[in-house]
């Protein structure tokens, strides 16, 4: 059996000068007794695995509000493929693709029901806003539960790169920040490639400068920025594409939110606006009747505030539980009156 110890032995005598090692981690807020046989950043990423709020992003938005078909992706299918382009380059550039793994599999942990627009609208409706980041942060660090306590007590590297993963903010690790160039690959390539199949844009459509570079095919394109991201960051302390490649990205970041992500005919004005109703309709009932919530939640609404714990509870919320529960909550039943 192979020991923790010689786990981390291994990484210290192999990994690159740059790479985040278990045995030199920064820590847990609480201290605990290590695991026998997982480093610490294998065992962050089997509590994410495992918790409630990693299953339920099988049911959450990525871009399509109501795909008809069964190959569009969900938010944990974008998270799987975001830790899959992110472990490529770890490995490549012999960084810790165990904490890479962990940070990719918790980043998008806090996203709201339907997708960003979903987060729209709490940062509408919520005293000082909504970040998913943030939230996904408050998810391993209030919300999901380890050995009877509230919170996952992760390392301060997996929690640094969960919150620092969008944006133009910056991880501390090169793990982290790897993540972060992952998340935009994956995002910006899985989208064009449910853009075409839903028939919002055609192939031609692409801009030419971008699919140029990169090529036209799905794979060559994340293949091509992969190698772009690992021969530019190299022997450095900072993941990044080298200028080109860069602002090619950002072409085609631009094309999409302009073409699909902001597309009428992707989201249609009356299921936008259904979204905002649910969401809103949702959120100041529960401010109203915050003893309608889980018990946990209560108890947490009695700690910080019932603000806090009402946007916890419905940022949590699968798409298809918030229309169950708005359903229920303000539909009226035509046989037997309104609905308890």
């Amino acid at each position: 059996m192979r020991r923790r110890e010689e786990l981390e032995e291994k990484e210290l005598r192999e990994l690159s000068l740059f790479a985040s090692k278990a045995a030199v981690s920064r820590g847990r807020a609480e201290e605990e007794e290590p695991c026998p046989f997982r480093t610490c950043f294998q065992r962050d990423r089997d509590r994410i695995i495992h918790s409630k709020a990693f299953r339920r992003l099988m049911h959450k938005t990525q871009v399509f509000l109501s795909p008809e078909g069964d190959h569009y992706r969900t938010r944990l299918t974008h998270t799987l493929e975001v830790t899959q382009v992110a472990r490529t380059i770890a490995r490549t550039l012999n960084l810790n693709e165990d904490l890479t793994e962990a940070i990719a599999l918790g980043h998008d942990l806090g996203h709201t029901p339907f997708g960003h627009n979903g987060e729209s609208v709490l940062n509408a409706v919520c005293p000082g806003g909504f970040r998913h980041n943030e939230q996904s942060l408050r998810v391993v660090d209030v919300l999901e539960y380890h050995n009877g306590k509230r919170g996952m007590n992760l390392t301060f590297e997996v929690r640094n790169g969960i919150l620092n993963h969008t944006g133009d903010l910056k991880a501390k690790t090169l793990e982290g920040q790897i993540v972060g160039i992952s998340d935009r690959i994956a995002y910006i390539n899985h989208d064009i490639d449910d853009a075409i199949r839903s028939g919002v844009i055609r192939q031609k459509d692409l801009p030419s400068g971008p699919i140029e570079l990169f090529g036209e095919r799905h794979g060559d394109r994340i293949a091509n920025m992969i190698e772009n991201v690992v021969v530019n960051s190299d022997g450095k302390n900072e993941i990044a594409m080298d200028r080109e490649h860069a602002e090619q990205l950002k072409v085609l970041r631009d094309f999409m939110f302009k073409n699909v992500y902001k597309s009428r005919s992707v989201k249609k004005e009356e299921d936008l606006a259904k979204v905002e109703v649910v969401l809103t309709s949702l959120y100041n009932y529960f401010l109203s009747h915050p003893e309608k919530m889980p018990d946990d939640l209560r108890e947490l609404g009695k700690e910080e505030g019932t603000e806090i714990a009402v946007k916890d509870y419905v940022a949590g919320m699968t798409d298809r539980y918030a229309v169950s529960l708005y359903t229920d909550i303000f539909v009226p039943d035509m046989t037997y009156g309104y609905r308890k």
